[in-house]
């Protein structure tokens, strides 16, 4: 693997950051046992030593999301712990970057869903770059433990943790936490969505398109993309506003900004989440043929598409 640095923070601070997390120890235990697996070629097997608990009931949708927002709320915490310290960036078989971060949050979440909800299959960015891939049922969790890695690790705020829930082949309920912002929002199709940043929870809903006309969310990778300038142009756009992750259909959900244009590659990791909180918020998520987007395809890959906020 080719190997570059961020700015080393040093080894006292990264100590002092993680001191203050809540089960750090349990976290680097896990983080250990997954990368011990992975290169025995048994990451599948990294969660046998784990308790399991008593067979629970099957939890409500609420439940769910719940358990998704807590888990992405101690994600968050997890890769900010990361980040203070200082860590390095390696590169992945399709040069995209991973970090410790990406690959500790993970461990986090998926052992943390595999225990509380074992009837649902967990299908995890980095388990799929390993070559384990659960047998999918009807319903189904896509995570990515860090959403926006290049973002995180050129030390920009816009990276995100997205858990999403699967059901009949579309995102039913999700959460999106903004580790930077501190910022946490779900959502369940149908149901409403929220955010929270420090106090309360409030309730947000996406906007119609104001009379000056919309704000368009585009990656910051693809500012200078032509086909971006031309869509805003088309649709008499104020402004463009240029950020990574999933932060893009946060801001829809939440009434900031309008659409979002989606021209390059992502992978269904990349969306579920956000696309469960749009949704629930009165935005919605097609191609560009007006196709609902669906989940659970072979490879994983979604095609272009456009999210919007209420039609």
């Amino acid at each position: 693997m080719q190997s570059t640095s961020a700015p080393p923070r040093g080894r006292a601070g990264f100590t002092k950051a993680m001191s203050g997390m809540r089960g750090r120890f349990r976290v680097f235990r896990l983080a250990g046992a997954y990368h011990r697996a992975r290169r025995s070629g048994q990451a599948g097997a990294a969660w046998r030593h784990v308790p399991r608990q008593v067979r629970r009931p099957p939890m409500d949708d609420r439940a769910l999301l719940e358990l998704a927002a807590d888990f992405a709320r101690r994600a968050a915490e997890a890769i900010m712990a990361v980040r203070e310290g200082g860590f390095a960036v390696e590169r992945k078989r399709d040069f995209s970057p991973v970090t410790a971060a990406d690959r500790i949050a993970e461990a986090l979440i998926v052992e943390g869903l595999r225990e509380a909800a074992p009837g649902i299959p967990v299908v995890a960015e980095e388990e799929v770059e390993a070559g384990h891939v659960a047998t999918l049922g009807d319903r189904f969790w896509l995570v990515d433990p860090l959403d926006g890695t290049r973002e995180f690790a050129e030390g920009t705020d816009s990276f995100a943790v997205c858990i999403g829930l699967v059901a009949g082949g579309r995102p039913l309920l999700g959460a999106v936490a903004l580790p930077a912002t501190g910022e946490l929002f779900g959502g369940i199709v149908g149901a409403g969505a929220w955010k929270k940043r420090g106090g309360e929870r409030e309730k947000i809903a996406a906007r119609r398109v104001p009379a000056e006309g919309p704000v368009v969310m585009a990656s910051r990778h693809y500012a200078k993309d032509s086909r971006i300038a031309d869509f805003a142009r088309a649709q008499r756009a104020q402004r463009i506003v240029n950020i990574g992750s999933a932060e893009k259909f946060c801001r829809l959900a939440e009434g900031s900004a309008d659409l979002y244009p989606r021209f390059g590659p992502t992978m269904e990791w990349d969306t579920a989440a956000a696309e469960a909180v749009l949704r629930a918020a009165g935005g919605e998520v097609a191609e560009w043929d007006g196709t609902p987007m669906r989940y659970g395809k072979p490879g994983w890959r979604n095609p272009p598409f456009l999210a919007r906020g209420a039609a």
